[in-house]
């Protein structure tokens, strides 16, 4: 039997954008472009290098978001991943790591598995926790913040560096693992995968679909709640300190001043 890989991918704004709130405090993602979160082009890789050292491994791109998130799974398709499968219901709209973990739980179990792969966080949330959320829900082992991972004879192992140390770890298949920015530059699409990912199938399912209750998840079913959201206020004009022969001291004292030193 071929060894099944699902990728966890995200379509978040563009960091380059203006990101902000929207009415309902959740994040504005409808005026602002969006594409595949650059940390989950990480997880896509080492999923294909995966395969690609295996006999037979297919590799399914899994996404949750609205109409333009299948744009995440595209990019996956063409980067080289088999098959894709888009999670689209509205009252997914707002749902935290909680109601998240819950939708792709289900639509990781529908599509099926053998190794789950993610992004060490998303760019737009940042909590970096989906992952060990994701494997306590599938009832399997977890790996994460790998910067090396490999598969074989039934067993996914990989390396963790610490700031004093680098663990080796590993776990019997079916496992959740995610890996960090330093486990390998993403590949470019190359314009064979670019035609070829036009072919290439994409199945949307949704609430339904995975016998899922709308208030199990979206804002209803939240774990956390975001009280009030401000923008971030304006750069001011910053300290020009002169030197005519005091400006370390005069440096000092600003840092001392602030207590930055």
């Amino acid at each position: 039997m071929s060894l099944r890989i699902v990728v966890c991918v995200k379509y978040v704004p563009d960091a380059s954008g203006d990101r902000r709130f929207a009415e309902d405090l959740t994040v504005d993602r409808e005026d602002v472009d969006g594409l595949l979160s650059e940390l989950d082009e990480y997880a896509v890789e080492q999923a294909l290098r995966i395969a690609e050292a295996s006999d037979g491994a297919e590799v399914t791109v899994l996404t949750v978001g609205p109409e333009d998130a299948r744009e995440a799974v595209a990019k996956g398709l063409r980067m080289g991943a088999d098959r894709g499968v888009h999670v689209e219901d509205e009252a997914v709209h707002g749902s935290d790591v909680m109601g998240t973990s819950l939708v792709l739980a289900r639509a990781v179990e529908k599509a099926g598995f053998d190794l789950v792969v993610c992004g060490m966080a998303s760019t737009d949330g940042v909590m970096g926790v989906l992952p060990a959320v994701l494997a306590e829900r599938l009832g399997v082992a977890q790996l994460t913040l790998l910067s090396e991972v490999s598969v074989g004879g039934g067993v996914v192992r990989g390396r963790r560096d610490g700031d004093r140390a680098a663990e080796v770890l590993e776990a019997s298949l079916p496992a959740v693992v995610s890996v960090t920015d330093q486990s390998g530059e993403a590949r470019y699409p190359s314009f064979k995968g670019i035609m070829a990912a036009k072919k290439k199938p994409v199945v949307s399912w949704d609430l339904d679909d995975l016998g899922i209750d709308g208030g199990d998840v979206g804002v209803a079913g939240a774990w956390t709640v975001v009280d009030a959201a401000a923008g971030r206020p304006a750069r001011g004009a910053g300290v020009v300190v002169t030197d005519d022969g005091e400006g370390g001291r005069q440096l000092a004292g600003y840092l001392a001043e602030r207590k930055f030193i």
